[in-house]
């Protein structure tokens, strides 16, 4: 990357554009808000080199859209959508989204969204298994999620009406949408023709650009840690140079440690989660992660432990595959990519077998037992759907931790992974006068986690 053609009084400008890129791959003129997309315009020419070059993404700018194409080395479960009340996403409306998106392709400048539903209650009647019913009411509302999505990102602009009405009764209420072509056409380009898949495995990259794998594994995880990558990438990971390109490229800063490196985002813009931060679940997770700590640290009580490789497995690889509609697979094509991925496994087989590393285990038993004492002792303090749903709350603390890759679930319990040690010295303080602001911790001021960096 050449570093000399920023100059130093607009390299915070040039870093604040990298990271918005990364951090929402399509920018419009309202999303993720109304001043991106010309800072984006800005450094258009730069960084469709730098990201090309340090990354291998592709990055398209026009006047009204900024859409980054990245290389997917593996697939993440981790930032599934969610709708605007962060409502995730189910297989339910991932189908109604894409339905409503190949309908919208075929639409004029505006649609209603009676019009719309009517368009993907027709392509969904032809899906085995799926359909969409606007008598039902769980139907509408998460067609109305999607619609949400998109409406969100530009794709849709709401003229009239209220969707929330016609979700309520489609009989009395309806919207009006002028629809943004360039957005929808931005939103959905795959790098291979899916009718062409027999596997999703067709959709990751493969290739021995071991620097690339790095440096995006370094801006798309929280956590790089030396275990889960290739002994080539390992060294990598290790370079001074590789890593400061990064850091110049997003402006954040790199920590490391024995076990990985991870970048950490004191400016909230590349993270798509704050941690630590505010709220119940938050809170709860900082907690819990300071029981956890001075469990593993007990050289009194050791713990038990157990291997577990970082890597994504096969499972969801395996869950996706099996929801292929094979009726609408071209064979020919498929055969030939099927062969191409068989030879790449075939010489995955030839690697070289190590020791598995080991993480501390704690059982279920444990987690369920320590969150429910620490709803005791701080149950009034929590939010109100909290106070009387421990399981729901030990469920959604877990997946934060696990999207933070500070544990890893397991069948019956957790692994701690290395970086959650660095949380262990939080000090929690509950202040009594407001009860609305729980905990001041000592790493509130140490920056944010979430993908793209800790």
């Amino acid at each position: 990357m050449k570093r000399q053609r920023i100059d130093a009084l607009a390299l915070d400008s040039y870093q604040r554009a990298a990271r918005v890129m990364l951090a929402n791959h399509l920018v419009t003129r309202v999303y993720p808000d109304r001043i991106a997309l010309p800072l984006i315009r800005r450094w258009a020419t730069e960084l469709r080199e730098d990201l090309a070059e340090l990354f291998g993404y592709r990055l398209e700018v026009t006047e009204t859209t900024a859409r980054l194409y990245p290389v997917h080395d593996r697939l993440d479960d981790a930032r599934p959508a969610r709708s605007a009340n962060d409502r995730v996403f189910d297989r339910r409306r991932y189908a109604y989204l894409s339905l409503a998106l190949a309908a919208l392709g075929r639409a004029g400048d505006q649609i209603t969204l009676s019009e719309l539903a009517e368009h993907v209650a027709d392509y969904a009647s032809r899906i085995e298994g799926l359909d969409l019913s606007t008598e039902r009411a769980a139907d509408r509302d998460a067609f109305v999620d999607a619609i949400g999505w998109l409406g969100a990102r530009g794709a849709l602009t709401l003229a009239d009406g209220d969707a929330g009405g016609w979700a309520s009764d489609p009989e009395a209420g309806e919207a009006l949408y002028d629809i943004d072509r360039p957005v929808v056409f931005a939103l959905f380009r795959p790098p291979r023709a899916l009718q062409h898949l027999h596997s999703v495995r067709g959709l990751l990259t493969e290739g021995t650009e071991h620097a690339r794998r790095v440096r995006r594994a370094l801006v798309e995880r929280p956590v790089v840690y030396l275990d889960e990558l290739a002994p080539d990438e390992r060294a990598l990971l290790g370079q001074d140079r590789l890593i400061g390109e990064v850091e110049y490229c997003t402006g954040l800063r790199a920590e490391r440690r024995a076990e990985g490196v991870a970048l950490i985002d004191t400016s909230g813009r590349l993270s798509d989660t704050r941690f630590p931060g505010t709220g119940t679940l938050a809170q709860v997770a900082l907690l819990l992660i300071g029981e956890i700590a001075d469990v593993v640290l007990d050289i009194d009580n050791p713990i038990p432990r157990r291997p577990g490789a970082l890597t994504a497995d096969d499972a969801l690889l395996d869950q996706l595959d099996a929801s292929i509609p094979t009726a609408g697979v071209f064979a020919p094509l498929a055969d030939e990519i099927d062969i191409i991925t068989a030879t790449a496994d075939f010489a995955d087989d030839e690697t070289e077998i190590v020791d598995p590393v080991t993480y501390p285990f704690l059982d279920d038993a444990w987690v369920r037992t320590t969150v429910t004492a620490l709803t005791d002792r701080y149950g009034a303090t929590f939010a109100a759907q909290w106070q009387a749903d421990t399981g729901g709350l030990t469920t959604e603390v877990l997946a934060l931790l696990a999207k933070l890759r500070l544990i890893r679930p397991v069948d019956d319990g957790l692994l701690v992974l290395p970086a959650l040690a660095r949380y262990r010295g939080a000090v929690v303080t509950v202040r009594v006068r407001k009860t609305e602001e729980l905990f001041v911790t000592a790493a509130d001021t140490d920056g944010s986690t979430g993908e793209g960096g800790v």
